[in-house]
């Protein structure tokens, strides 16, 4: 299992996959979302290799196969966005931008789109473009449900709560885990396939989140949504939102989509908010834009 240690000693898991030798367009930073983990993109990573772009990817910090941060593994915990941030730095520094690659492509998803879009900000320079699915610019449901949720987390945080579960959260049972009402997908094998992994390897599994991640989530929420912030990120994004998602919110994709100046909005209709382990008709509408997008002849000349 390959490494990289971050800024407060942490082992963080990565991987790196080659396309072949002397065909290689560029490389995809992969970046999946909270309570994922490298083996459940599999299927995304033989599409990007067969695309001729190299993939590298990692687990982030308190999830997947790198190192936990509470003695319970299950619980979702960060102390700040920014040490994700941090270690999304430290992961391209060392194992992506130190090598020639002649583009350097972002495909990120929900949380992990959140993290890329500050890290576009905050090196402007380094990412040609990227592909954002279902970002979290914010939680689904009524301003005055997100509001609450914001409230509590603070206060539970200020109260010593901040590694206990949220309300109804727990650990990971996958006997609990039914297809049947998932908010994830729409497609029934992906959805067994992924369970089928963590059963396969219990220490990817991780359970709900801590008030500690909720408000570390809002704290950044209200940071990428400052004044002047999405302004500056100039690099191109194409923004994929799933049209029945009801984890992250569509229209807060749009707002900020709005105010970032290279951003393209595109809305899938038929799609849950897992958008890269969907339906088949899902994934080909999901390809078929990434290729216009990443590998218009246009764009490679």
């Amino acid at each position: 299992m390959k490494t990289f240690d971050t800024h407060d000693g942490l082992k963080i898991r990565y991987d790196t996959y080659i396309s072949g030798e002397n065909i290689c367009q560029g490389v995809v930073v992969l970046l999946g979302g909270r309570s994922e983990f490298i083996e459940k993109y599999r299927e995304t990573i033989d599409q990007l290799l067969a695309r001729k772009l190299d993939v590298v990817t990692f687990d982030w910090r308190g999830q997947g196969l790198s190192d936990r941060l509470l003695p319970n593994r299950y619980k979702g915990y960060v102390a700040s966005y920014e040490d994700y941030l941090k270690d999304l730095t430290c992961f391209m520094d060392r194992h992506v931008l130190q090598k020639t690659y002649k583009r350097v492509i972002m495909l990120a998803h929900s949380m992990g789109a959140h993290i890329a879009l500050r890290y576009l900000h905050d090196n402007p320079t380094r990412v040609e473009r990227a592909v954002l699915t279902s970002p979290l610019i914010d939680i689904a449901g009524p301003i005055m449900f997100t509001r609450t949720m914001k409230m509590i987390a603070k206060i539970a945080v200020r109260s010593g709560f901040k590694k206990h579960y949220v309300t109804r959260a727990n650990g990971f049972d996958p006997s609990r885990k039914c297809f049947s009402g998932n908010r994830l997908t729409r497609d029934p094998h992906r959805f067994q396939q992924t369970i089928q992994m963590i059963i396969d390897n219990p220490d990817v599994a991780i359970g709900g989140v801590t008030f500690g991640w909720l408000d570390a989530m809002f704290d950044s929420i209200q940071h990428i949504v400052a004044d002047g912030y999405p302004e500056s990120i100039t690099t191109p994004v194409k923004m994929i939102s799933a049209g029945g998602d009801e984890i992250v919110s569509i229209e807060a994709q749009k707002k900020i989509c709005r105010r970032l100046p290279n951003c393209d909005f595109v809305m899938i209709p038929d799609a849950l908010h897992e958008l890269l382990i969907e339906t088949d008709a899902v994934l080909e509408k999901f390809w078929a834009i990434f290729n216009k997008f990443v590998l218009d002849p246009d764009i490679l000349s």
